[in-house]
């Protein structure tokens, strides 16, 4: 049995996922990922090899049912325990109601909403079983209440990852369990810039610029900014926060008009 705490981190090729699996690392985790990306995840994997950090790779497709249950399985197998569990991956595609297929919009939903609700039963069933006051972190984004008619299938799964966490926090609260999910404005990731047109054109930079230009902050975040969100949600810091959504979006939620918006008005003061 490990003496050290475990952390399975779902979505680690890249993005928030890598440098969340970087972050708990440090904080004397030993991080269990997992991917589809099998050659994203080898190269997380070498990173921590490097910084010489004890880790575990398992890649696979979270759509399958059986491969969720390997995860949970190897990872009692290799260290006995889990002290948290971090629902981090996601799948999307970019379209509207009209044109979303029943497959994309099927698989958007196992891998973005039915695999982290039962990777989250089979963890606290765990955490229940070993006596282990763990905590579960489910990624979420402010897309899951800033509708933007491009991304149907995922902007619905992050609204369903919200009320999964509070479903799952009342639940196994007595246990000691805590669940909360973290809710990412702009993020510099793979996902924030593969924006396309009709003419397959990258056109990431024009939502890039609009939406620094509704940030109070006035930038995205970095991805390992997230990542210390994700670190203290699961940390003895927040030993009192269940059941709870973090905002970390640089003030964008709060802000009701672009910045050049403002200019127009204030040009002094903006």
């Amino acid at each position: 049995m490990s003496t050290k705490p475990v952390v399975i981190i779902t979505g680690a090729a890249g993005g928030i996922g890598s440098a969340t699996a970087s972050r708990f690392a440090e904080d004397g985790f030993l991080p269990v990922l997992t991917d589809i990306d099998n050659e994203g995840l080898m190269k997380t994997g070498e990173f921590l090899s490097r910084r010489k950090f004890e880790h575990s790779l398992i890649a696979g497709n979270l759509e399958d049912i059986s491969f969720l249950e390997h995860i949970t399985a190897n990872t009692l197998k290799k260290y006995d325990r889990i002290d948290v569990l971090v629902n981090n991956a996601a799948w999307r595609t970019r379209e509207t109601l009209r044109t979303v297929s029943i497959e994309d919009w099927e698989r958007t939903i196992r891998v973005c909403l039915t695999a982290p609700a039962f990777l989250t039963k089979q963890v606290a069933n765990v955490m229940e079983e070993k006596n282990i006051q763990g905590a579960i972190v489910n990624v979420s984004s402010i897309q899951s209440f800033f509708a933007g008619g491009t991304s149907p299938a995922y902007t619905v799964c992050k609204a369903g990852l919200e009320s999964l966490t509070y479903e799952a926090a009342v639940l196994y609260g007595p246990s000691g369990i805590r669940v909360n999910v973290v809710l990412p404005g702009a993020v510099n990731t793979a996902l924030s810039n593969d924006i396309t047109n009709e003419e397959n054109e990258n056109v990431s930079s024009v939502f890039t610029d609009a939406m620094i230009d509704q940030t109070p902050l006035k930038r995205f975040a970095d991805r390992e900014e997230i990542a210390n969100v994700i670190c203290w949600l699961a940390s003895k810091k927040s030993s009192f926060v269940t059941g709870t959504s973090v905002v970390a979006d640089g003030g964008f939620t709060h802000n009701f008009n672009a910045y050049s918006l403002k200019k127009l008005q204030f040009p002094k003061q903006f």
